[in-house]
């Protein structure tokens, strides 16, 4: 059979772990044998990013700009013990916030769903798609400890040089303080990709923050999604059949607790890092769960939600079988060959990565599939494998 051929490159981000591990297993038994791979290959794993000084992973962002899709694989983002683990020259940041930053992006969550595993709120019959502003607040913040017996303030310099001062508190103890910031671009670059993605899937979106507290951080929030919707986008949403609803953070938890699912659910940044990893546990599991960063000048970096896997990559290294699942990161490539032949009009490759889903998700109904799954599948005749064996029942029904 001759390959699937591809007209314009991806860009590969190579990772760290089981997960890179998987990564090249998933290249060797299911892309390859099928789809001519054309990709611009940048290896974000922890030892080459620490060499290049991250250099590498600004050079991947920049590449994911020029070709409009990437497929990314996960990474450690260190922390104090991983310093002498991996002889580091500092701690470096995450990757997928420093991507975050240079595409200014959107990240989409969904969970996917299969038969045999029911969610732990079963009202949940549809998938709930986390969008998760993905620049500033807390992963761009600025903190220092404070000592007892004194004033911390707030203090702008605007281009005249006029200061405004605002004062945080006077400690008597010591504490911590926090600066957090975001901008009325970015905002407006999360709600626009926030409403296209509504328009694109045919889902009601619903956004919500704290604005009756933070009145001016959250509210600004609120009111650029409102002025966006008003003025570009309420005529295609309701000629679309669908609706755009704001709410409190925690009404908005209670009435998705009660819902069916089926709707887009917009966050800021932290909100969307702690309820996508709700939202994934309470379907099954965050191997199941799919990401995709959208940029709103519509560049892709689709990557799984999930972690690179340590305790199972320790196991692999001492020779022994591990079971993981390889579902979300199978997804992150079958995500960017579609949406790669879906921008280079090459049908083919989007068939490719759909019977690539459908062969996964009918596996795992069929009753194979990874240990975690397995703990949670309520099918009788069900089937344990390993890691590399699940990749070849998949080929098999591919």
């Amino acid at each position: 059979m001759a390959k699937i051929q591809m007209k314009t490159p991806l860009v590969e981000m190579d990772g760290d772990e089981m997960t890179r591990i998987i990564w090249q297993m998933i290249k060797d038994i299911l892309i390859n044998p099928y789809v001519d791979l054309k990709s611009e290959y940048y290896d974000l794993g922890l030892p080459y990013r620490n060499e290049t000084d991250d250099q590498v992973t600004i050079d991947a962002a920049e590449a994911t700009k020029k070709y409009g899709v990437a497929v990314k694989c996960a990474t450690i983002t260190p922390n104090a013990a991983r310093m002498p683990e991996y002889n580091l020259k500092e701690m470096w940041k995450s990757p997928n916030g420093t991507i975050r930053a240079i595409l200014d992006g959107t990240v989409f969550r969904a969970p996917i769903i299969v038969k045999g595993i029911t969610p732990y709120i079963p009202t949940w019959t549809k998938p709930i798609t986390i969008a998760r502003h993905a620049y500033g607040d807390v992963y761009k913040n600025t903190e220092m400890q404070v000592p007892a017996n004194s004033k911390c303030e707030i203090v702008c310099t605007d281009a005249e040089g006029n200061e405004t001062r605002q004062t945080i508190h006077n400690f008597d103890g010591a504490g911590v303080i926090q600066g957090m910031h975001n901008t009325d671009k970015s905002i407006s670059s999360f709600a626009r990709s926030c409403f296209n993605y509504a328009l694109d899937t045919k889902q009601d979106i619903w956004f919500a923050t704290k604005d009756t507290i933070s009145k001016k951080y959250d509210h600004r929030f609120k009111d650029i999604f409102a002025e966006i919707y008003e003025a570009e986008y309420k005529e295609k949403f309701e000629a679309a059949g669908i609706e755009y609803f704001y709410t409190l953070i925690d009404d908005a938890v209670a009435r998705v607790v009660r819902s069916e699912g089926g709707y887009i659910w917009a966050c800021k940044n932290y909100d969307g890092d702690v309820m996508s990893d709700m939202v994934a546990t309470a379907y099954g599991s965050l191997a199941m769960m799919t990401s995709v960063l959208v940029s709103p000048d519509g560049v892709y970096e689709y990557e799984a939600a999930h972690g690179t896997v340590q305790r199972h990559y320790y196991k692999h290294l001492k020779g022994e079988a591990t079971s993981t699942n390889s579902v979300a990161t199978l997804f992150a490539w079958t995500g960017a060959l579609r949406k790669r032949g879906e921008l280079d009009e090459t049908p083919e490759l989007c068939d490719f990565a759909d019977r690539l889903e459908a062969a996964t998700i009918r596996t795992i109904e069929e009753g194979v599939m990874t240990g975690d799954l397995y703990l949670l599948s309520n099918l009788e005749n069900k089937k344990k494998v390993n890691t590399e064996e699940f990749l070849h029942e998949i080929a098999a029904r591919l």
